[in-house]
């Protein structure tokens, strides 16, 4: 219920959890995804207003990232934006991402209280914490992760060793900043759809903050493995204004996991 209380200050015009559930929440209609329906049958999703403003600078003179940022509203699809079939994906990740829409996701990593990777976004807030030479965001939501961007160095490791989240550098170009993030573990998934993603994942990701309360996300997928060519995805969020984050453990009371199994079998009893 953390979650949904974290929504509901994000969502003008809430009514009540139960108006939400059947309106917002990613995990209703993720199945099947919106970019395997047409337009006029995907699930409309209320995100919040975004406090306007100038935007805030840094002693260093750069765009201001700091804050506590909400929900985009591409935890349940990354690829909404697209029309059906416009994903360009390979044989190999076509095959993966109708499995598991047909099994409902049931073998999603984040669903075991795994980390969500990168770019994927829980429907929880995140906090950046900005430095000259190190940006680090924090995640509210899945395992309570964490990422660090390196503004100090500009190449990876010459053997990185594969995480959930690879390992991210970056630099400013104008009023953005650029992250680049490769080294990944090939485990995660793009979003609760499905959407795979290989070790040969390569993420670059472009932040900025064109007013005061909105955080601006362009992010390219690259992925030989899973993707045909390099596509794109921009995401915004609001800022949070006098809001934190708060402590979230996903493997505390769970119970969702031994109920998700495939179709036709038991569930685990308790």
């Amino acid at each position: 219920m953390k979650g949904v209380s974290r929504l509901r200050r994000q969502i003008p015009g809430f009514v009540s959890v139960a108006a939400m559930a059947a309106t917002v929440l990613p995990l209703i209609a993720q199945f099947p995804a919106d970019s395997t329906l047409p337009r006029e049958k995907r699930t409309k999703r209320q995100i919040a207003k975004f406090a306007a403003g100038p935007t805030p600078r840094t002693r260093e003179g750069t765009v201001d990232l700091n804050g506590v940022w909400g929900y985009a509203g591409y935890t349940s699809d990354i690829a909404k934006d697209y029309d059906v079939g416009a994903v360009p994906m390979t044989p190999l990740a076509e095959k993966l991402f109708k499995e598991r829409q047909a099994n409902q996701g049931i073998y999603d990593p984040e669903a075991r209280c795994l980390p969500t990777g990168v770019p994927r976004r829980d429907p929880y807030p995140s906090k950046i914490i900005q430095q000259p030479n190190l940006v680090v965001i924090l995640f509210e939501g899945s395992m309570h992760s964490y990422r660090q961007i390196f503004l100090d160095r500009k190449t990876h490791p010459t053997d990185p060793q594969p995480t959930w989240f690879g390992d991210s550098i970056g630099h400013w170009e104008g009023d953005e900043l650029v992250v680049d993030t490769a080294g990944f573990n090939g485990k995660t998934w793009l979003d609760l759809a499905g959407h795979p993603a290989s070790e040969q994942l390569h993420v670059v990701e472009r932040y900025s903050r064109p007013q005061f309360g909105q955080l601006k996300l362009d992010i390219t997928i690259e992925d030989p493995v899973m993707y045909t060519k390099p596509w794109k995805v921009t995401e915004l969020m609001p800022l949070m204004v006098g809001e934190d984050l708060i402590e979230y453990v996903c493997a505390e009371n769970e119970r969702d996991v031994p109920h998700l199994v495939p179709k036709g079998e038991n569930p685990a009893p308790r």
